[in-house]
């Protein structure tokens, strides 16, 4: 019999197979059925809030839940956008999950968050147990779940795109009185918005991706009747959370993206003149919402606005840059000079309000998400095949942001 001690080789692989038998124990422990049950729970409450709010959108006879409950039609037509909707943000949180599990990482079920507004959803999230301190690890986790989502959302886009009905489909909405005039007398869908709307019309804004898909197709509806086209409506929002979640700040999912790609010192950098970008969108919307509701208390040119903003945005970028006044002036400066040169130079007033996304999307980043993205233990050059995927998300991005996502006009 050879008593030969364990070779170092034996002893790794040894210590290997007790890793992998103690990570699928505790894959399993989690997937138990009261786990289970809870995901499953939060995961029905949201299709049936995102059915009854989509509803809104995409039913002929809307009643926006909660204030009225739709009719059965509607509802049906709100759940095929749940559907849509639901699905893409499933395949793109479960991108992560598996991205996880294939690199041993400790990872939730995703949590579908329900919410009876807007779209009836605050998306979906998984949460990692554990620090990846691995580039490769941390790109593929990253990487995974916007891949994903994106092919998904383009199916549902195109999908969308190819079987549009006539334009006088929309006859069969309720109210758009002046649009369904002009479809009945012209067979097409007028080239602007009705200007007797006094700010009661969505626009969705448009994006390079969209824009391109649609120029391929006829009868398209204009961007301020395209939410009432279920698959049209949840691709877009697919394609624009998608490029929320590339957004390359932090630790969402462009972070990790762009970190593995150039590294922590270049993404320092990157990552703050990104913000400093967000915050000059972020003073676009803010302004003539500040100057609106000052009423007579700010003068014409909304110098009081103006003085508030700058205050704000001033806390915000020390919480942003962790205090750093060499980032801090300099940034505000310019925020401030190209917010005001956009809208006094570009739109020529101070009135027109946004959607405020961009004011909420920057303190959410400075404050639970953080601007720069902490070092890894482990930086590795990232595999051609990596690389070329990183990169490509980055393209995604730019083809699927608007500046200005949703507005009344």
């Amino acid at each position: 019999m050879d008593n030969k001690p364990p070779t170092e080789t034996t002893d790794f692989q040894l210590d290997l197979v007790n890793a992998q038998s103690s990570f699928s124990q505790q894959v399993r422990q989690e997937l138990d059925p009261k786990t289970i049950a809870k995901h499953l729970a939060l995961f029905l409450i949201t299709v049936l809030t995102v059915s009854l709010t989509g509803s809104s959108f995409v039913g002929f006879n809307p009643a926006p839940f909660p204030l009225g409950l739709p009719s059965l039609s509607d509802f049906f037509r709100g759940l095929l956008f749940a559907g849509l909707l639901l699905g893409f943000l499933g395949v793109h949180e479960f991108g992560h999950y598996f991205a996880a599990v294939y690199h041993k990482i400790k990872v939730t079920l995703p949590y579908f968050i329900p919410i009876p507004l807007g779209i009836g959803t605050f998306g979906a999230v998984i949460r990692i147990k554990q620090k990846i301190n691995d580039t490769y690890k941390m790109f593929d986790v990253g990487a995974s779940g916007p891949l994903a989502g994106f092919v998904v959302s383009l199916v549902v886009l195109i999908y969308g795109f190819s079987t549009l009905p006539e334009p006088s489909y929309i006859q069969n909405f309720e109210g758009h009185e002046a649009v369904k005039e002009y479809v009945a007398e012209n067979g097409v869908y007028p080239d602007n918005p009705p200007q007797e709307t006094n700010g009661n019309v969505l626009m969705v804004g448009n994006t390079i991706l969209y824009s391109a898909l649609a120029s391929f197709y006829e009868n398209v509806p204009p961007m301020w009747e395209m939410y009432h086209y279920p698959f049209l409506f949840a691709g877009w929002l697919g394609l624009f959370f998608t490029a929320l979640n590339l957004t390359p700040i932090g630790q969402l999912d462009g972070g990790h993206i762009l970190y593995s790609l150039i590294g922590f010192k270049k993404h320092k950098i990157v990552a703050r003149l990104f913000f400093g970008v967000l915050i000059t969108l972020a003073g676009i919307e803010a302004i003539p919402f500040i100057h609106m509701n000052l009423g007579d208390f700010d003068n014409s040119l909304g110098i009081l606005s103006w003085i508030i903003w700058a205050a704000v945005l001033y806390t915000l970028l020390r919480k942003a840059f962790k205090g750093d006044l060499q980032w801090i002036i300099p940034t505000l400066a310019t925020s401030i000079a190209s917010s005001a040169g956009f809208l006094y130079l570009y739109v020529g007033n101070i009135t027109t309000s946004g959607s405020l996304i961009w004011v909420f999307w920057s303190f959410f980043l400075a404050y639970l998400v953080g601007i720069e993205h902490p070092p890894a233990l482990r930086e590795r050059k990232l595999t051609p095949t990596r690389r070329f995927l990183g990169w490509l998300c980055m393209v995604i991005f730019v083809l699927c942001i608007s500046p200005n996502p949703l507005y009344l006009i």
